[in-house]
């Protein structure tokens, strides 16, 4: 069997400054996010429930998928955005 951890598509943009930095995260919290990334790392285990409160995810954990939800929406938003914007592109005339 493939392992595609490693291939998933990271989501980034260049900003103003020229840092490539994912959509919805500032480069500091981009940086943070690839610290605490699990999938950069040898070993992954990831728990069917990480949840603070029942005590399996560790600080830096909690952070991450904190990040990954930010980013995880602004992400959604923007294909969203993108996706309304190419059917504008089309040129569709809506006759009625």
């Amino acid at each position: 069997m493939i392992d595609h951890r490693h291939d998933a598509p990271r989501r980034y943009f260049v900003d103003a400054q020229g840092h490539r930095v994912l959509i919805g995260l500032s480069l500091q919290e981009t940086a943070e996010f690839e610290t605490l990334d699990p999938s950069s790392k040898e070993t992954v285990q990831i728990g069917a429930g990480i949840r603070e409160n029942e005590g399996i995810a560790g600080p830096g954990e909690i952070r991450w998928l904190e990040l990954y939800s930010k980013h995880e929406g602004a992400w959604r938003a923007w294909i969203a955005q993108s996706q309304a914007a190419q059917t504008q592109d089309l040129g569709f005339v809506n006759y009625v």
